[in-house]
């Protein structure tokens, strides 16, 4: 077993072999400077700022065999799988620099460079925020028979946070890495980090990516 020190006075127990790692939409239409978020005037900066570590934590979970699984918020070129609520949002399929904003196969809906998945590492495409939504991914995990989720990516209040929610209701023992984690405006973030500390931590544990990789170097445990 390995121990994280979290927040709160907290620690994180998981085994490696029934964890996975959850990179949440480390997309080009995300966090690229050409991409569809920015060019709908919301900037990219405080998502771009996490990316070396996430990265960096990735590599170590990697390097420590946990499993780790890739989303990308992604629509059908014909937006069949989009609903009429989304489509009043108007920014699936909007046109841009790099495509139609989170098309399947557009550059846009692929993942920055320095997120790429490994050799073997699963691929979840979602028509939705939760990476449960209308995907393989419970299938999957149970097939791996996980029982704990380390959760990390963009936005931590939309996509990450809905994954995290999702987790918990199916029983999932779930650590966010704080640091991994950014949304397009600081309160937001602060929001989120209240909701999961609410009500004696209904949505499990928070810790920095430091500790994270910490816990993984044989030497310090």
């Amino acid at each position: 077993m390995i121990s994280v020190t979290c927040d709160d006075q907290r620690t994180f127990d998981f085994d490696p072999a029934h964890t996975a790692l959850i990179a949440i939409d480390f997309q080009r239409d995300f966090i690229d400077a050409d991409g569809g978020c920015n060019a709908g005037g919301a900037g990219t900066e405080r998502l771009a700022a996490v990316v070396p570590v996430a990265q960096a934590a990735v590599i170590a979970a990697r390097t420590a065999g946990i499993r780790i699984i890739h989303t990308r918020e992604a629509y059908q070129p014909d937006l069949s799988d989009l609903n009429p609520l989304k489509k009043q949002s108007d920014y699936v399929g909007r046109e841009g620099p790099l495509g139609r904003c989170l098309i399947r196969g557009e550059p846009g809906h692929d993942f920055i460079a320095r997120m790429q998945p490994g050799p073997g590492e699963h691929v979840i495409d979602k028509p939705g925020f939760s990476a449960f939504y209308a995907t393989d991914l419970e299938d999957h995990l149970q097939a791996q028979d996980v029982s704990h989720l380390i959760i990390m990516g963009v936005t931590y209040q939309c996509c990450v946070h809905s994954t995290l929610r999702d987790a918990v209701d199916r029983g999932y023992w779930c650590l966010t890495l704080d640091d991994c984690c950014a949304a397009l405006d600081a309160g937001l973030e602060d929001a989120v980090r209240q909701i999961i500390r609410s009500e004696g931590n209904l949505f499990g544990w928070i810790a920095h990516s430091k500790e994270f990789r910490d816990a993984l170097t044989p030497s310090s445990r």
